[in-house]
């Protein structure tokens, strides 16, 4: 196994850790939610009380405009995507039905849950690293 240098970009990525904790820290500080945005996202799209949805619609423009901004000052890496429009509207699907089984997603999981010493939350993030894990290499070899 060998690292690929070139692309290998600890400070970024240490950087944008420290970003999603201090997020997901403020988050849970002034308004006692979690950042796990399969629920965010899924209070949104039921439509629940308009007032509720106000900061989950604030939340969701934030990441969906951060890298938009980000490329206004930094050029953005090229996004390679090997899947046609099917396929990865079934990964899209795969992925919320993964969401909805595990009662979350890595985020609400892998960043809160582990946070706050959850082990449900760590047995969810274990699950997930595996499937990965295994879906890489299934598709890979």
């Amino acid at each position: 196994m060998s690292i690929d240098t070139v692309n290998f970009t600890p400070y970024a990525s240490l950087a944008g850790g420290v970003m999603i904790g201090f997020a997901a820290a403020i988050l849970i500080l002034f308004s006692g939610r979690i950042a796990g945005i399969s629920n965010i996202l899924g209070g949104v799209v039921r439509f629940s009380e308009t007032r509720q949805n106000q900061w989950r619609i604030f939340f969701l423009a934030g990441l969906i405009l951060s890298p938009w901004v980000y490329g206004l000052f930094f050029a953005l890496p090229d996004a390679k995507v090997e899947l046609d429009n099917l396929g990865l509207v079934v990964a899209g699907l795969l992925v919320g039905y993964g969401t909805r089984l595990g009662s979350g997603c890595t985020s609400g999981h892998g960043v809160c849950g582990l946070s706050r010493l959850s082990v449900r939350s760590l047995a969810a993030t274990l699950v997930f690293i595996l499937t990965g894990i295994i879906t890489v290499y299934l598709t890979h070899h």
